[in-house]
Protein backbone atom coordinates (compact mmCIF):
# COMPACT_ATOMS: atom_id res chain seq x y z
CA UNK A 1 0.00 0.00 0.00
CA UNK A 2 1.35 3.41 -0.87
CA UNK A 3 1.97 5.91 2.04
CA UNK A 4 -0.43 8.41 1.54
CA UNK A 5 1.47 11.39 3.84
CA UNK A 6 -1.56 13.89 3.80
CA UNK A 7 -3.80 10.85 5.00
CA UNK A 8 -4.52 12.18 8.94
CA UNK A 9 -4.00 16.11 8.24
CA UNK A 10 -7.99 16.59 9.28
CA UNK A 11 -6.72 15.01 13.04
CA UNK A 12 -6.45 18.49 15.41
CA UNK A 13 -3.22 18.74 17.13
CA UNK A 14 -0.88 21.69 18.04
CA UNK A 15 1.00 20.97 14.83
CA UNK A 16 -1.78 20.78 12.58
CA UNK A 17 -3.18 24.14 13.59
CA UNK A 18 -0.08 25.73 12.94
CA UNK A 19 0.42 28.15 10.08
CA UNK A 20 1.94 26.03 7.36
CA UNK A 21 4.22 28.57 6.22
CA UNK A 22 5.72 28.68 9.82
CA UNK A 23 5.58 25.26 10.10
CA UNK A 24 7.71 24.80 7.07
CA UNK A 25 10.15 27.40 7.60
CA UNK A 26 10.85 26.60 11.39
CA UNK A 27 10.47 22.77 10.86
CA UNK A 28 12.89 23.61 7.45
CA UNK A 29 15.21 25.26 9.90
CA UNK A 30 15.31 22.20 12.31
CA UNK A 31 15.77 20.20 9.40
CA UNK A 32 19.24 21.56 8.09
CA UNK A 33 20.51 21.80 11.50
CA UNK A 34 20.13 18.52 12.28
CA UNK A 35 21.68 18.02 8.86
CA UNK A 36 25.09 19.71 10.33
CA UNK A 37 25.20 17.84 13.30
CA UNK A 38 28.46 16.55 13.99
CA UNK A 39 28.35 14.48 17.52
CA UNK A 40 26.03 11.64 18.31
CA UNK A 41 25.12 13.13 22.20
CA UNK A 42 23.51 16.20 20.22
CA UNK A 43 22.39 13.80 17.68
CA UNK A 44 20.44 11.99 20.45
CA UNK A 45 18.94 14.84 21.77
CA UNK A 46 17.34 16.40 18.29
CA UNK A 47 15.94 12.78 18.35
CA UNK A 48 14.56 13.07 21.28
CA UNK A 49 13.05 16.95 20.41
CA UNK A 50 11.69 15.10 16.79
CA UNK A 51 9.76 12.83 18.46
CA UNK A 52 8.70 15.54 21.18
CA UNK A 53 7.08 17.48 17.96
CA UNK A 54 6.01 14.31 16.42
CA UNK A 55 3.82 13.41 19.32
CA UNK A 56 2.20 16.75 19.58
CA UNK A 57 1.50 16.28 15.72
CA UNK A 58 -1.00 13.22 16.96
CA UNK A 59 -0.15 11.00 13.97
CA UNK A 60 -0.95 7.24 14.59
CA UNK A 61 1.86 5.60 15.81
CA UNK A 62 1.46 2.82 12.96
CA UNK A 63 1.00 5.62 10.20
CA UNK A 64 4.79 6.16 11.10
CA UNK A 65 6.03 3.33 11.16
CA UNK A 66 4.77 1.90 7.99
CA UNK A 67 6.59 4.99 6.30
CA UNK A 68 9.58 4.55 8.44
CA UNK A 69 9.90 0.96 7.36
CA UNK A 70 11.75 1.24 4.57
CA UNK A 71 13.91 4.38 5.84
CA UNK A 72 15.37 1.96 8.36
CA UNK A 73 16.09 -1.24 5.93
CA UNK A 74 17.91 1.70 3.79
CA UNK A 75 19.98 2.58 6.46
CA UNK A 76 20.97 -0.69 7.84
CA UNK A 77 23.85 -1.23 5.29
CA UNK A 78 25.37 1.71 7.13
CA UNK A 79 26.39 -1.03 9.64
CA UNK A 80 27.70 -3.30 8.22
CA UNK A 81 29.78 -1.61 5.46
CA UNK A 82 31.66 1.66 7.52
CA UNK A 83 32.88 -0.15 10.64
CA UNK A 84 34.93 -2.73 7.82
CA UNK A 85 35.35 0.39 5.59
CA UNK A 86 36.33 3.10 7.58
CA UNK A 87 39.75 4.34 7.10
CA UNK A 88 42.55 4.23 10.32
CA UNK A 89 43.65 1.40 12.54
CA UNK A 90 40.96 -1.00 13.25
CA UNK A 91 40.44 -1.85 16.84
CA UNK A 92 38.98 -5.10 16.42
CA UNK A 93 38.12 -7.65 13.67
CA UNK A 94 34.52 -9.07 12.49
CA UNK A 95 34.23 -12.38 10.12
CA UNK A 96 38.00 -11.98 9.68
CA UNK A 97 37.59 -8.19 9.34
CA UNK A 98 39.01 -5.15 10.38
CA UNK A 99 36.44 -3.28 12.28
CA UNK A 100 36.73 0.10 13.37
CA UNK A 101 34.25 1.50 16.23
CA UNK A 102 34.58 5.22 14.84
CA UNK A 103 32.64 3.85 11.47
CA UNK A 104 30.28 2.33 13.93
CA UNK A 105 29.73 5.74 15.70
CA UNK A 106 29.69 7.32 12.11
CA UNK A 107 26.82 5.07 10.72
CA UNK A 108 25.34 5.16 14.38
CA UNK A 109 25.14 9.19 13.87
CA UNK A 110 24.36 9.02 9.88
CA UNK A 111 21.04 6.54 10.85
CA UNK A 112 19.87 9.04 13.87
CA UNK A 113 19.59 12.24 11.79
CA UNK A 114 18.57 10.37 8.64
CA UNK A 115 15.74 9.16 11.14
CA UNK A 116 15.25 12.48 13.08
CA UNK A 117 14.85 14.28 9.43
CA UNK A 118 12.09 11.58 7.98
CA UNK A 119 10.36 12.23 11.19
CA UNK A 120 10.08 15.76 11.05
CA UNK A 121 9.27 15.52 6.99
CA UNK A 122 6.04 13.45 8.79
CA UNK A 123 5.74 16.73 10.95
CA UNK A 124 5.96 18.94 8.10
CA UNK A 125 3.88 17.16 5.41
CA UNK A 126 1.36 14.77 7.65
CA UNK A 127 -0.19 17.45 9.46
CA UNK A 128 -1.32 19.19 6.37
CA UNK A 129 -3.06 18.80 3.36
CA UNK A 130 -0.02 18.39 0.40
CA UNK A 131 -1.49 20.50 -1.65
CA UNK A 132 -1.92 23.73 0.75
CA UNK A 133 2.16 22.65 2.12
CA UNK A 134 2.80 23.29 -1.46
CA UNK A 135 0.89 26.61 -1.78
CA UNK A 136 2.60 27.46 1.68
CA UNK A 137 6.29 26.54 -0.04
CA UNK A 138 5.14 29.02 -3.01
CA UNK A 139 4.25 32.11 -0.44
CA UNK A 140 7.78 31.49 1.04
CA UNK A 141 9.11 32.39 -2.51
CA UNK A 142 10.07 28.61 -3.34
CA UNK A 143 10.15 28.78 -6.99
CA UNK A 144 6.84 28.16 -8.57
CA UNK A 145 7.38 25.47 -11.23
CA UNK A 146 9.63 23.18 -8.36
CA UNK A 147 5.82 23.52 -6.26
CA UNK A 148 4.21 22.26 -9.22
CA UNK A 149 6.67 19.43 -9.94
CA UNK A 150 6.37 18.38 -6.25
CA UNK A 151 2.74 18.25 -6.49
CA UNK A 152 2.00 16.75 -9.87
CA UNK A 153 4.58 13.98 -8.84
CA UNK A 154 2.75 13.34 -5.51
CA UNK A 155 -0.53 13.15 -7.03
CA UNK A 156 -0.04 11.00 -10.30
CA UNK A 157 2.82 8.85 -8.85
CA UNK A 158 -0.65 6.91 -7.13
CA UNK A 159 -2.15 7.25 -10.37
CA UNK A 160 0.70 5.45 -11.93
CA UNK A 161 0.97 2.48 -9.17
CA UNK A 162 -3.14 1.98 -9.48
CA UNK A 163 -2.54 1.66 -13.42
CA UNK A 164 0.49 -1.10 -12.63
CA UNK A 165 -2.04 -2.73 -10.17
CA UNK A 166 -4.65 -3.14 -12.81
CA UNK A 167 -2.28 -4.44 -15.37
CA UNK A 168 -0.47 -6.70 -13.10
CA UNK A 169 -4.16 -8.06 -12.52
CA UNK A 170 -4.89 -8.22 -15.93
CA UNK A 171 -1.46 -10.41 -16.31
CA UNK A 172 -2.87 -12.85 -13.65
CA UNK A 173 -6.33 -13.44 -14.77
CA UNK A 174 -4.95 -14.36 -18.27
CA UNK A 175 -2.84 -16.91 -16.61
CA UNK A 176 0.24 -15.52 -16.69
CA UNK A 177 2.55 -17.21 -13.94
CA UNK A 178 6.30 -15.53 -13.00
CA UNK A 179 8.98 -17.87 -13.96
CA UNK A 180 12.97 -17.87 -14.90
CA UNK A 181 12.79 -18.25 -18.30
CA UNK A 182 12.61 -15.61 -21.48
CA UNK A 183 8.99 -15.47 -21.75
CA UNK A 184 8.80 -14.00 -18.46
CA UNK A 185 11.67 -11.23 -18.97
CA UNK A 186 10.22 -10.49 -22.85
CA UNK A 187 6.72 -9.79 -20.55
CA UNK A 188 7.70 -7.80 -18.09
CA UNK A 189 9.83 -6.12 -20.53
CA UNK A 190 6.19 -5.29 -22.74
CA UNK A 191 4.79 -4.83 -19.05
CA UNK A 192 7.30 -1.75 -18.56
CA UNK A 193 6.50 -0.21 -22.37
CA UNK A 194 3.23 -0.27 -21.41
CA UNK A 195 3.49 1.34 -18.60
CA UNK A 196 5.62 3.99 -20.05
CA UNK A 197 3.26 4.36 -23.18
CA UNK A 198 0.23 4.90 -21.12
CA UNK A 199 2.27 6.90 -18.78
CA UNK A 200 3.34 9.56 -21.72
CA UNK A 201 -0.37 9.58 -23.44
CA UNK A 202 -1.48 10.38 -19.54
CA UNK A 203 0.83 13.28 -19.69
CA UNK A 204 -0.26 14.78 -22.91
CA UNK A 205 -3.60 14.36 -21.41
CA UNK A 206 -3.70 15.80 -18.43
CA UNK A 207 -1.35 18.87 -20.24
CA UNK A 208 -4.44 19.61 -22.74
CA UNK A 209 -6.52 19.77 -20.63
CA UNK A 210 -5.00 22.14 -18.25
CA UNK A 211 -5.00 24.75 -20.87
CA UNK A 212 -8.27 24.19 -21.88
CA UNK A 213 -9.05 25.33 -18.02
CA UNK A 214 -6.75 28.46 -18.79
CA UNK A 215 -3.44 27.27 -17.27
CA UNK A 216 -0.57 29.55 -17.82
CA UNK A 217 2.30 28.39 -15.31
CA UNK A 218 0.80 29.02 -12.40
CA UNK A 219 -1.97 27.49 -9.87
CA UNK A 220 -4.49 29.66 -8.40
CA UNK A 221 -6.18 28.88 -5.11
CA UNK A 222 -8.57 29.86 -2.86
CA UNK A 223 -6.05 28.85 0.41
CA UNK A 224 -5.29 31.52 2.42
CA UNK A 225 -3.43 31.35 5.46
CA UNK A 226 -3.61 33.38 8.86
CA UNK A 227 -1.34 33.47 11.47
CA UNK A 228 -1.37 34.19 15.08
CA UNK A 229 0.70 34.84 18.18
CA UNK A 230 0.62 31.11 18.72
CA UNK A 231 1.80 30.48 15.37
CA UNK A 232 4.82 33.23 16.27
CA UNK A 233 5.57 31.62 19.23
CA UNK A 234 6.15 27.81 17.95
CA UNK A 235 8.14 29.01 15.47
CA UNK A 236 10.43 30.99 17.99
CA UNK A 237 10.43 27.95 19.79
CA UNK A 238 11.63 25.46 17.27
CA UNK A 239 14.03 28.11 15.80
CA UNK A 240 15.72 28.33 19.12
CA UNK A 241 16.17 24.62 19.65
CA UNK A 242 17.49 24.37 16.13
CA UNK A 243 20.31 27.32 16.90
CA UNK A 244 21.23 26.25 20.36
CA UNK A 245 21.54 22.42 19.08
CA UNK A 246 23.76 23.71 16.15
CA UNK A 247 25.96 26.31 18.38
CA UNK A 248 26.24 23.10 21.44
CA UNK A 249 27.62 20.89 18.63
CA UNK A 250 29.98 23.36 17.89
CA UNK A 251 31.38 24.17 20.75
CA UNK A 252 35.23 22.75 21.21
CA UNK A 253 34.33 20.85 24.28
CA UNK A 254 31.84 18.32 22.01
CA UNK A 255 33.90 18.19 18.63
CA UNK A 256 34.42 14.89 17.58
CA UNK A 257 38.33 15.22 17.63
CA UNK A 258 38.39 15.72 21.63
CA UNK A 259 35.26 13.51 22.95
CA UNK A 260 35.93 10.62 19.73
CA UNK A 261 32.17 10.85 18.96
CA UNK A 262 31.36 10.92 15.13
Amino acid sequence: MPLDIDRYSHLSSPIQRWDPRFKIAALGTLIISIAMLKTLPLAIVALIVVIMILWFSNLPAHFVSHGMTGVIIFLLPFFLIMPVTYPGESSASFLGMPFAWEGFRLALLIFIKAVSIVLTSFAIFGSSRFDVSMIALQRLKCPKIMTQMLLFTYRYTYTFLEEMRRMHTSMNVRGFIPRTNAYTLSTFGNFVGTLLVRSFERTERVYKAMLSKGYQGEFHSLVTFESNRYDWIKLILIIIMAVCLYTVDGWSGFSPAQQGWY
